[in-house]
């Protein structure tokens, strides 16, 4: 089944609330290796101006994809899991993200199309705080391999 172009424009409702905790944000940090200390301990990232430990840049991801899992998993879609592979990742943050928030994502399907027999999926989720505010911006872009 080929993508469908229909779902361009989409907005889903918001997923969440997904909880950061401390745990989430240490494995996450020891997943990519990195050996910052504010990931790990409240007092280093105090000491950084941060509440508690803050999550490295790219942990937003973890929960842009459990967003994006609405588009991925609806079968009118087109989009075939087995044969998607990653081509773009993108984060523009409006301010970290610490253990203890509380966030909701809204995904949006800014792009679906056909190229060179290939599909290509792009998608924005908008990450918010308890109160609404921004938090980090996920842009992706998905490519839903041709058969050949």
């Amino acid at each position: 089944m080929p993508l469908n172009p229909d779902f361009a424009g989409r907005e889903y409702p918001p997923a969440g609330p997904f909880t950061v905790t401390r745990e989430e944000i240490a494995a996450f940090a020891d997943a990519i290796g990195s050996e910052n200390a504010a990931h790990r301990d409240p007092g280093a990232a105090a000491a950084l101006g941060h509440a508690d430990v803050v999550a490295p840049p790219t942990f937003a991801v973890r929960l842009a994809q459990r967003c994006e899992a609405q588009l991925v998993q609806d079968p009118a879609a087109g989009i075939d899991f087995s044969r998607v592979v990653h081509g773009e990742e993108g984060f523009a943050h409006h301010r970290p993200v610490v253990a203890g928030d509380v966030l909701h994502g809204v995904l949006h399907v800014d792009r679906m199309r056909e190229a060179g027999g290939h599909g290509m999926v792009s998608t924005r989720v908008e990450l918010a705080d308890q109160d609404g505010r921004p938090v980090t911006t996920v842009t992706s872009t998905i490519v839903v391999r041709g058969e050949a």
